[in-house]
């Protein structure tokens, strides 16, 4: 199955975007799943199973408890199969990036001590 089939359902994304913080047992994955789709527990079940099963995820046991975790070859292979359509969005990202820069520059200038104006009292002590 394709990265991109895999990640195609919201669950499983979700799923991925949470274990991207690192490993998670799966009663916490669950809840939180649980919580945002309100889906049963087995139907919570069945996602983990399917990215572990695809590679996308690894479980090791600690006493009662099921660990997940993120493997980072699938996430790699998805995000490579994207690189030829980079060209897309690359040269907005730039542009969004300098924008960015120009205006915290432009906030930093403005809050500086020697942007700030000089005050009326002061060109009146040079006439006396």
């Amino acid at each position: 199955m394709h990265a991109l089939d895999i990640l195609g359902d919201p669950v499983r994304r979700r799923i991925v975007e949470l274990l991207a913080d690192g490993e998670l047992a799966a009663g916490e994955v669950g809840r939180a799943v649980q919580r945002e789709f309100g889906i049963s527990q087995p139907a919570v079940s069945q996602h983990l199973r399917v990215l572990r099963e695809s590679g996308f995820a690894a479980v090791r046991s600690e006493g009662t408890r099921r660990l997940y975790a993120l493997e980072p070859e699938p996430i790699a292979e998805a995000a490579e199969w994207f690189t030829p359509f980079e060209r897309f969005w690359r040269p907005r990202l730039d542009a969004l990036g300098t924008e960015l820069a120009r205006s915290a520059r432009a906030r930093r200038i403005a809050a500086s001590p020697a942007a700030a104006p000089e005050s009326p009292a002061s060109d009146t002590n040079e006439e006396t």
